[in-house]
């Protein structure tokens, strides 16, 4: 059988990420009153551990996917690289075969994208990307989920990303191609995403724009998204944030996208550099539900590489 493994959104496609999607949607509505920490009732995956490995820091990644096992009937346990051999020099080779004679499956937060690479091939259980320098599919789903929630199909939407080309994006580009919505990105000049992901995106039927006037992405979005300027772990660069300063969603920029546009942003938000205060407080925000919906996409994305969607 093989080993079902979401490093990228493609490696699920686009007929998963619509069953993942849907199965959110029914379970997130069956438990609507229940207690936070209750099981599901058919508790899909009762009896099973997920390794979770935090080499970078984490909020909602790490709760999550913690509250995504124990509705599933499942349960986790978190490690951080300091507290492991992983962190003293142990090969990741060997922490994925020993991991997969003692887990269910393994999510892993960290940096470079290779090391998840790695992880995977070695692995006998499924990898789950929580995050790397090039993308962020779990985020995605939970973005694609609330975009759903509010009414707007994914075929044919218009989607605005304004600021860097990040790895977020990335996951966005990978997105519009296998669930057929046009992105229009706006971001200064040195700081596209890479084009692997435009290529992937076009390739896959979207309309990618690419402009350095974020007016001109912004007009007429059915979605407006952001994200943090400076990624984390990298230093707090001046002379970056002077080039992103334009691409501020405030009033004004959110203003010329459609009336019932949303705003998305995956949080943490530094407010004042990517989002005013106004915007991301205001009525057209629904960051704590991208936010909450995490928890909801974990749960089919864990459904899905365990061969139970």
């Amino acid at each position: 059988m093989t080993i079902r493994h979401l490093l990228d959104l493609s490696d699920a496609g686009g007929n998963a990420i619509a069953a993942m999607i849907n199965d959110a949607q029914d379970r997130k509505s069956a438990r609507t009153t229940w207690p936070r920490g209750r099981s599901d009732a058919d508790a899909p995956l009762d009896g099973h551990v997920l390794a979770m490995i935090f080499e970078k820091s984490s909020t909602r990644t790490r709760v999550s996917f913690d509250m995504a096992m124990r509705q599933l009937g499942g349960s986790a346990m978190v490690m951080d690289s300091g507290s492991m051999q992983l962190g003293r020099g142990e090969s990741i080779a060997d922490t994925a075969r020993v991991l997969s004679r003692m887990v269910d499956a393994i999510m892993i937060r960290t940096d470079d994208h290779d090391k998840i690479e790695e992880m995977a091939r070695y692995a006998s259980v499924p990898v789950i990307n929580g995050l790397t320098d090039r993308s962020h599919p779990c985020q995605i789903v939970a973005d694609l989920l609330t975009i759903i929630e509010r009414g707007k199909p994914l075929p044919g939407l218009e989607m605005a990303w304004l600021g860097d080309g990040n790895n977020v994006l990335h996951s966005v580009l990978e997105a519009a191609g296998l669930m057929k919505f046009n992105v229009r990105i706006g971001t200064p000049k040195g700081f596209e995403p890479d084009e692997e992901f435009v290529a992937m995106a076009r390739d896959g039927g979207a309309t990618v724009t690419l402009t350095d006037d974020p007016v001109a992405a912004a007009d007429g979005a059915d979605v407006v998204v952001t994200d943090t300027w400076v990624s984390m772990g990298q230093d707090h660069a001046t002379t970056k944030i002077e080039a992103m300063s334009p691409f501020r969603v405030d009033a004004n920029l959110m203003a010329q996208a459609k009336a019932d546009a949303i705003f998305l942003h995956c949080l943490p938000a530094h407010v004042g550099e990517e989002v005013t205060q106004e915007v991301i407080e205001g009525p057209q925000s629904v960051v704590f539900d991208e936010a909450e919906n995490r928890v909801h996409a974990q749960k089919s994305i864990l459904l899905w590489a365990l061969g139970k969607l």
